[in-house]
């Protein structure tokens, strides 16, 4: 069983910082890809940054230039450092793990942490 955990959200300033960890648990395999996702309310979960385990990102044109995405294998951690928040970046971020093999798709998700940009 493959478990995420994920801290660090909460209330910021516009313009301010945050930085989001994700911890996963299990027996999970090697290569992988992990990910930040998030969900405004009455809005579908959208895309925000992935990363593969060989460190190849992709973000959110949304997010581009304004967050870092980064993991370290040996924790089974990864991270999202978000910075010049803005009150649209408001959402529950949830965090992504999957992988392929042969026969089958694996693609846990995390219990999300809330972000509030607010003045």
């Amino acid at each position: 069983q493959v478990q995420l955990v994920e801290s660090g959200g909460g209330l910021v300033q516009p313009g301010g910082s945050l930085r989001l960890s994700c911890a996963a648990s299990g027996n999970i395999f090697s290569i992988n890809t992990m990910g930040w996702y998030r969900q405004a309310p009455g809005k579908q979960r959208e895309l925000v940054a992935t990363i593969t385990s060989g460190d190849s990102t992709h973000y959110a044109d949304s997010v581009k230039g304004r967050s870092t995405i980064s993991r370290d294998n040996a924790k089974n951690t990864v991270y999202l450092q978000m910075n010049s928040l803005k009150p649209e970046d408001t959402a529950v971020y949830y965090c992504n793990l999957a992988w392929v093999d042969a026969t089958w798709t694996y693609d846990y998700w995390g219990q999300g942490t809330q972000v509030t940009v607010s003045s």
